[in-house]
């Protein structure tokens, strides 16, 4: 049962992903790959939001699995944050790399902790 809740999860996650992506990127005219890291810090919300939740006792493993493994899972993207990085430093933007790698991890872990904080703020 866990696994087809992951794959129901990652079905949802994945095109999810692809429409921010393009729907975030589309508006934006920089080589800063803003569509990524627009679902990986909000991926990142989303995961530390259960994590609260599941430390105060508000999540089951049923619940984990859907959300956290497979719908975090597939909307957010270590690859594709590293591709791009290195695209990035491949075509001499390598301040927008260095920048996108700095801010990618601050605002993943920022988001995650954001969302940890408002789901324990509002269980409590």
């Amino acid at each position: 049962m866990t696994v087809l809740l992951v794959a129901v999860g990652a079905a949802v996650g994945a095109p999810l992903r692809y429409l921010v992506d393009r729907a975030v990127q589309s508006r934006h005219d920089s080589l800063f790959p803003w569509g990524t890291f627009c679902a990986n810090t909000t991926g990142s919300f989303i995961l530390g939001a259960l994590a609260g939740a599941a430390l105060a006792g508000a999540s089951s493993d049923p619940v984990t699995a859907l959300l956290g493994t497979g719908l975090c899972g597939a909307l957010t993207t270590y690859s594709t944050f590293g591709y791009e990085t290195v695209r990035l430093i491949g075509e001499r933007a390598r301040l927008i790399a260095v920048l996108n790698a700095a801010a990618s991890v601050a605002g993943g872990l920022g988001a995650a902790l954001v969302g940890h904080t408002l789901a324990q703020a509002v269980i409590a």
